[in-house]
């Protein structure tokens, strides 16, 4: 059943999508994540159910996610609250930060990122 959820077909084309379209701040992240260079794989634009998640490693079930504006909208957080109902409902933990905190902190990110891993 996992195996189902994970990567579904019909999303390909949109997951392609956004990884050669990632925004500056998904881009900074993905430098620091690709490699293992935190100590696990980490995959972008990964989908589960009918969410693409913008990074996730698999062995740790850890759902990274770069807001911008539009999760700051009414629709957003609510969308953003039942997605992540969903994956906690799957065991998989997310983490959140925001376009600012990546531009302006990526330090304080990265170690976030590494006490969870």
């Amino acid at each position: 059943m996992w195996k189902i959820l994970q990567n579904v077909s019909r999303l390909t084309s949109t997951r392609k999508t956004l990884r050669n379209n990632a925004t500056k701040p998904e881009q900074i992240v993905w430098q620091h994540l690709k490699w293992k260079q935190l100590g696990v794989k980490f995959r972008r634009q990964h989908s589960i159910g009918r969410y693409i998640l913008d990074f996730y490693c698999v062995d740790k079930k850890l759902c990274i996610e770069i807001d911008w504006e539009s999760h700051f909208t009414e629709e957003g957080e609510e969308y953003d609250n039942i997605r992540t109902e969903y994956l906690e409902n799957l065991w998989i933990h997310v983490i959140r930060f925001t376009n600012e905190e990546v531009m302006n902190n990526i330090e304080g990110v990265l170690y976030k990122i590494k006490e969870l891993c």
